[in-house]
């Protein structure tokens, strides 16, 4: 009997704490999996507790295209940052919280350039600083430090308390209004 095997495509999007970006990308239908890591440097196998200099905290989102474009994604991802903070997302900062989205392709370049300019067009006396890039190799959490994935499922208090001290949602809400996802 064929059974036929599920498609995928997956996007790269740096958005600040991984585990929030994790958390909010989990919850969009037609997302599959999204994994935690680093992104954008020069240096292999950057660790969180050593050393991760020049990457972004990133999430590799993998999606059921069938169910939501990427379109779709670029559109849910703008609603979970701050695209006006040069200096990180919410309470991080640091280059390694800094917002980006990662393309693969001309047309993903295309769909990032657009979204990135409609947000512009939104908000005409700020500047949107989330840089569009070309896709680097992306490297997950893992080993001694894969407690990251999936951290919100995981430690569910200290994540709720982590965000909320960080003023994550309440930053989104003054900015996106009735747009926020979260």
């Amino acid at each position: 009997m064929y059974i036929p095997q599920a498609t995928a495509d997956k996007a790269i999007f740096a958005g600040g704490c991984f585990w929030c970006m994790e958390s909010d990308f989990e919850k969009l239908d037609g997302v599959t999996n999204v994994v935690s890591g680093f992104t954008g440097g020069e240096l292999k196998n950057p660790t969180y507790n050593g050393n991760h200099t020049g990457h972004y905290e990133a999430v590799e989102v993998s999606y059921d295209p069938s169910k939501v474009t990427y379109q779709g994604l670029l559109d849910h991802y703008w609603v979970n940052i701050d695209p006006f903070d040069a200096r990180g997302q919410f309470c991080d900062k640091g280059f390694s919280y800094l917002s980006a989205i990662f393309v693969a392709n001309d047309e993903q370049r295309e769909k990032a350039e657009l979204s990135k300019q409609k947000v512009a067009e939104q908000f005409p006396n700020q500047k949107v600083v989330t840089p569009i890039l070309s896709q680097s190799p992306f490297y997950p959490i893992k080993g001694d430090e894969s407690y990251h994935q999936d951290y919100y499922k995981n430690n569910p208090v200290r994540y709720k308390l982590y965000r909320w001290n960080c003023g994550r949602d309440q930053r989104l809400s003054d900015i996106w209004g009735d747009q926020v996802t979260h």
